[in-house]
């Protein structure tokens, strides 16, 4: 291995470590001191690639939100198609969202729950989902711009709207009460995609 592929190696291996750190301790609770001992690394290695605790969980945010942007970029329509196209579409991309929500489930925690974190990395996450929700508005006017969707449809309501279900359906699978929430935790990933799809565009009602 040379020294390059090195420096990359123990620069994501700490990012992982804090990651996790910061999802169950909580971002106060994580000392710098607690990542290198556990990477069994000198402090002085940490700061050759991380200035300081922030530096490391912003950039951990950072990537996780380009991510996501990408799985959702992937819905960028084309083509226009019918409406069993579009639900097809938008099970795909939830599916793919869903997957990458359970491969990085510490940063999910992070993204919905801040865990303690400073006012810094709440912005951050806060700019994280807000980026997440305009790329679904941008989903949802190329529909518009290809005829799919009427042109009167409340873009930024129905952008919320899926952010929110989103969210909310990750919230409860990953986390949610063992008590209430059953059903849901047993679900697979492309199971919850299948019923937010649907709903996305036949409501509770289901197909008819």
């Amino acid at each position: 291995m040379d020294e390059n592929n090195g420096n990359i190696d123990r620069r994501t291996q700490l990012m992982q470590i804090a990651l996790e750190k910061f999802a169950r301790s909580g971002y106060h609770q994580t000392k710098i001191s607690d990542i290198v001992q556990e990477a069994g690394v000198a402090q002085g290695t940490f700061y050759w690639h991380f200035k300081s605790k922030e530096a490391i969980a912003l950039e951990i945010i950072e990537i996780g939100k380009e991510q996501l942007l990408q799985a959702i970029a992937q819905g960028y329509r084309q083509d226009p198609g019918d409406i069993a196209d579009m639900v097809q579409a938008s099970e795909a991309l939830f599916h793919r969202l869903f997957n990458f929500a359970a491969e990085n489930r510490h940063l999910m925690e992070i993204l919905l729950m801040g865990n303690g974190a400073d006012q810094t990395i709440r912005n951050s996450i806060s700019n994280t989902r807000n980026a997440m929700e305009q790329a679904f508005r941008r989903n949802i006017e190329r529909a518009i711009e290809l005829k799919m969707l009427p042109e009167g449809i409340e873009v930024e309501l129905r952008a919320a709207l899926l952010m929110s279900m989103f969210d909310g359906l990750i919230s409860r699978w990953l986390f949610g009460s063992a008590e209430i929430h059953t059903k849901v935790a047993l679900a697979s990933a492309q199971q919850l995609a299948s019923e937010l799809a649907s709903f996305e565009f036949y409501g509770l009602l289901g197909r008819i």
